[in-house]
């Protein structure tokens, strides 16, 4: 059996995706950075990003505004101003915040819908 890091990624309003994973990617104000079992401790500041969970069933990606990334003892914490997973955002809808963002030259609500975008996509 491969080793494991336990993975908790929460939202300030709620818990967002609990579980066992193999590895983490994560966007960092120093980087993207790769987390696995037996990783140094490390505390960070997570940037707007998809969030890439590998289990040993699958992927769970996530979209990830602002926040903190910490692990150690093989626990590693994502705690996100905003985060939700792929399969809860509405394309369509995200498109349209997309291209309003666009017109209304809001380069925040541009980076967001377009974090948005990419972890549903699965283009980083």
């Amino acid at each position: 059996m491969a080793a494991e890091l336990h993975v908790e990624l929460v939202a300030a309003d709620r818990s967002v995706w609990s579980g066992e994973a193999t590895l983490v990617i994560a966007r960092t104000t120093s980087g993207d950075i790769g987390v696995m079992p037996g990783h140094q401790p490390l505390l960070g500041v997570l940037e707007s990003g998809p969030v890439t969970i590998k289990t040993s069933g699958g992927t769970v990606v996530a979209a990830v505004h602002g926040g903190f990334i910490s692990f150690a003892d093989d626990k590693l914490s994502l705690v996100a101003e905003i985060a939700e997973l792929a399969d809860e955002i509405d394309v369509q809808r995200a498109e349209r915040a997309l291209e309003r963002a666009k017109s209304e030259a809001d380069a925040a609500a541009e980076r967001r819908a377009d974090v948005r975008l990419r972890a549903v996509t699965g283009v980083h």
